[in-house]
């Protein structure tokens, strides 16, 4: 059985960062990202949505094969309890239950924060393409996640147009007067 060890990122994880995530840029549509971000510049996003947020890292063999992260659906306080969420596996371990395993440690972080419900913005296919499958919205519905909007053509790379879905899961109770949202650094250490 595999064994994975899951933790927060911190900036000396921004090259191995990188590296997985730089091949989602230059190679697929899964990001609309269309140069790759220097190791210094993922260094620079990790500390901005740590600041609030769980940014972590899953490892097998002390080797990065993946990392998730959740920043602030929009910025405005009436928006606290929704959170948008990414991940990126690396190529070689997808469809392995590596993603599964790294989106619910993410899920379960933000349900402590008091996170009420997740967003993912998702580029799908509109027919047969190189660049892009519908991997990353099967793996969100499977994940609980449903449509709730759809944007035609509001991307372009590789010199053709994209389209692009958002996906929600509701996490938590929406109550009259819930708890503030407790930042991530301020929860326990568990990762």
């Amino acid at each position: 059985m595999d064994t994975y060890t899951i933790r927060r990122a911190t900036a000396q994880d921004a090259a191995a960062i990188a590296r997985i995530y730089r091949y989602y840029v230059e190679n697929t549509a899964v990001t609309f990202e269309v140069e790759s971000p220097t190791d210094d510049e993922i260094g620079r996003r990790i500390a901005a949505y740590s600041v609030r947020y769980p940014y972590l890292c899953i490892f097998e063999d002390n080797a990065m094969i993946g990392f998730a992260f959740a920043h602030a659906f929009r910025e405005r306080p009436a928006y606290d309890y929704a959170a948008e969420t990414s991940i990126y596996i690396r190529p070689d371990r997808r469809h392995k239950g590596v993603g599964t395993i790294l989106y619910q440690a993410l899920e379960n972080e933000l349900r402590r924060m008091g996170v009420k419900t997740l967003y993912a913005c998702i580029a799908v296919p509109d027919g047969e393409d190189a660049r892009l499958s519908d991997a990353s919205p099967l793996f969100h519905e499977k994940c609980g996640y449903r449509t709730c909007g759809r944007f035609e053509n509001c991307g372009r790379k590789f010199g053709r147009w994209y389209t692009m879905v958002w996906m929600e899961k509701v996490i938590g109770e929406y109550t009259a007067d819930p708890a503030p949202l407790i930042p991530y650094p301020d929860l326990d250490d568990r990762y």
